[in-house]
Parts: C-alpha cells; structure tokens; sequence
C-alpha cells in the first residue's frame, strides 16, 4: 500500500507546482552551462524541498547531483522523496558520469521529469534505468515550459541546427534606422539591457558585414552580468572585414565567407579568429544579383559546433536573406514609440503578389520595457516540430525503450 506522503505527490497539481519550482532553477542558470542544457532539480519530501541545484559550467556537476549534494549537505536522504527533474536524468558518460547512476544509488521513490533528453545517447534510456531499478517515473509534467528554456538543445539534437532568434528594434511605422543610416539610438536603455539578456543566453551573436562597417559595434554582453560571453560571428562573402573590427577583438570571433584570401586567412586564425569557408550562392536583392554565403549550410555548420542558439543584429538586407532561407524561429522585436518616415525597413524580402504566401508568426509575449515596448513571435510550424520530438509517443514508441 502506497503512504499518505506517496499519494500527497501523486497530486498533479502538486507535481506541477514543484516542476515550476525545478524550472526557475533552470531560468537562473540560462547564461551558464552551453552547450549543455540548461537544467533544474528539487528533491522533495512531505511536501518539502529538501534539496534543489541547477546544471553547472561545461565540465562540472549537472542538475541532479547538485541538487542530491545539497540535500546530503542537510543530513537528509532521498528515502520516500521524490526528485523532479526539467529534462530526462543523462545515461551515458560525457565530460561527466551518468546522473541516473547518482540517482539510482540515492533511491527516491519517484522521479519525475519534464521531457525526454532527445540527446540519442539517452532519448528514453534513462527513463528505462529508473525503471528498472524499481523506482517509479512519471514524464510530461510542463514539457512544454521546459522546451521553452532549452529550444536550442532540443534544435540541435533533433534538426542538427540551432534555434535562432532575431532582434530588431524599430519605430511604430516599422523603421530600423534612417534614411541615411543612423540608428543609434531608437529603443531605450531599458530596451538595450534586455537584448543584452537574449545575446547572454545565447551560443552567438551573429551580424553581417554592412552592420560592421557602418557601426563597428562589438556584439558583446554588456548590460547584463555573465559569467560566459557568447561567441561573436559576421557574415562576410567577400571577406572584406578589416583586421581591426571591434567584433574580432577577443576570443572566440568566427568569420563565414566565401572568399579565400589565404594570407588574411592566416593573419586572423594567427589571433584566434576562426574563419569558416561556406559555400556561396546568388541572390537577387533591391533589384541587384549579390553574393551569399549558404545560410542554411552556415547553420548547419554551427549545429555541428555545439551551437545551440543564436542571436541575430543585423540590417535588414541579411535579415531579409535568414527569413528568406527559412533559418528564423523566433523574432524580438523592439518597438519604441516614435514615428520614424522614410528609412530602413525591418527586413528586405521579396514582393509578394497574395497573402497565402506570407511567413506567418505567432505572438507569444508582449513586454513593457521603460518606453519601449518587446514583442516576441515565433514560427509555430518551427515549435510544434520541436515539441514532436519531445513527445512522449517519440520515444515509448521506438527503439529507445
């Protein structure tokens, strides 16, 4: 017969509850672990949390074992407890042992997770452990919150590509700067410290070459306490950048061209600038044929780099190119409340002659930011894809179990 104490946390509500609780642990660590996911963990017992951690830098503890280390450094056990998880407990050995393992040894009576990890090294098989070893295993409990704290992990494990966002601020009449070029600045201070947030959270900060050659701005975190900067990337068919671009100062600069200029080449890997050669394409742009580097090629690449996430500033020409090539999940758009006339739109795309063929967004956020306000939209065609292959039926159903 099941305990009081066991039917107390059988209460969905109550699961529910303890999973946000798990959540907010994740949401403090979104600048940390990348290209880790980012992950919560409450050990609980009576109805009380008696241990709780989040996933640490690449290279150290994840979720589950900070959580069971603050829970013995209470003089407590997880007899009787029931650990809730926002991702399926890892079952295999990376820079770290396996925390179903840890978990196995602790012997709560229940674990309950979020959704399955779509990493194929475990995708259900650390479900089938717990199983195994008599402990009872519930998944699904705000799958779709968690999803929303990792898009880009799940993206790159199951796409092979990251999940990207763009960020635009604009006037009301949808204007990104004016006539001649100015832009600085349209949005407020407030604003500005929140696209510092998503640039934070990201893997990279990807611009274009106009955007470095008319602001040299250098697309790093600033406004917002980090303890990882995100790497900073410039798309550059022509290879044109000069050498002393702010973007390029410090580590982790990546330049996708399709030029070979082997001795620039060699003077900007000499400073640990990775230049990455993609193949190109022609594209008709303000009535011009232009060069391209291959977006969808580009994000592929940065899928097969560990790149989760991205964040896109750039102009409206290369907005217009990502949109284009289908590379865009999510926009964050910054409106201020100003009236801007003639200027630069938010992105260059091809006229369309009916609405059927509009790429069409949902809202899923609107945000007061000081004067200014932030909408957010994604593709929803993009997210119900991610969230199929978090689905239970993806896994109960397959090979992995």
């Amino acid at each position: 017969m099941k305990s009081s104490q066991s039917l107390e946390l059988r209460n969905p509500d109550q699961d529910v509850f303890f999973m946000r609780q798990a959540l907010a642990l994740a949401e403090e660590a979104l600048y940390v672990p990348s290209p880790n996911p980012r992950v919560g963990c409450v050990i609980v017992r009576n109805a009380q949390v008696i241990g709780r951690g989040a996933t640490q830098a690449v290279g150290s503890h994840h979720a589950e074992i900070m959580a069971l280390h603050d829970m013995q450094a209470r003089g407590l056990n997880a007899e009787g407890a029931t650990v809730y998880i926002t991702l399926e407990p890892c079952s295999h050995h990376g820079r770290t042992p396996p925390c179903v393992d840890a978990l196995i040894m602790a012997r709560p009576e229940r674990v309950v997770f979020a959704h399955f990890d779509p990493n194929p090294h475990v995708a259900g098989r650390g479900m089938r452990l717990l199983r195994e070893a008599g402990i009872e295993v519930n998944v699904g409990v705000c799958a779709d919150l968690a999803l929303a704290v990792n898009p880009g992990f799940v993206s790159r494990m199951t796409r092979g590509v990251p999940y990207v966002w763009m960020k635009i601020a604009a006037s009301l009449d949808g204007r990104t700067a004016l006539s001649n070029g100015v832009s600085q600045w349209i949005t407020g201070l407030e604003a500005r410290a929140d696209g510092h947030h998503w640039r934070a959270r990201s893997c990279v900060v990807l611009t274009g070459i106009g955007t470095v050659r008319a602001d040299d701005p250098q697309m790093n975190v600033r406004h917002v306490a980090t303890v990882r900067q995100p790497r900073r990337a410039v798309i550059d068919p022509g290879f044109e950048i000069s050498e002393d671009a702010a973007i390029l100062k410090g580590e982790g600069a990546i330049i996708f061209t399709g030029d070979q200029n082997a001795e620039k080449y060699a003077r900007l890997t000499d400073r640990g600038v990775q230049v990455v050669y993609v193949p190109e394409e022609s594209a008709p742009v303000a009535g011009r044929v232009r060069r391209r580097v291959d977006m969808r090629a580009m994000m592929k690449w940065l899928g097969e780099h560990d790149t989760n996430e991205v964040h896109i500033e750039a102009g409206s020409g290369l907005n217009g190119a990502l949109l284009n090539a289908d590379c865009v999940d999510e926009l964050l758009v910054y409106l201020a409340p100003v009236l801007l006339g003639e200027g630069m739109g938010m992105a260059q795309l091809p006229a369309l002659t009916k609405l059927e063929g509009v790429q069409r967004f949902e809202f899923t956020d609107l945000k007061q930011l000081g004067a200014d306000v932030r909408l957010r939209a994604r593709l929803p065609e993009h997210w119900r894809e991610l969230m199929q292959k978090i689905h239970l039926t993806e896994y109960t159903t397959g090979q992995a179990l």
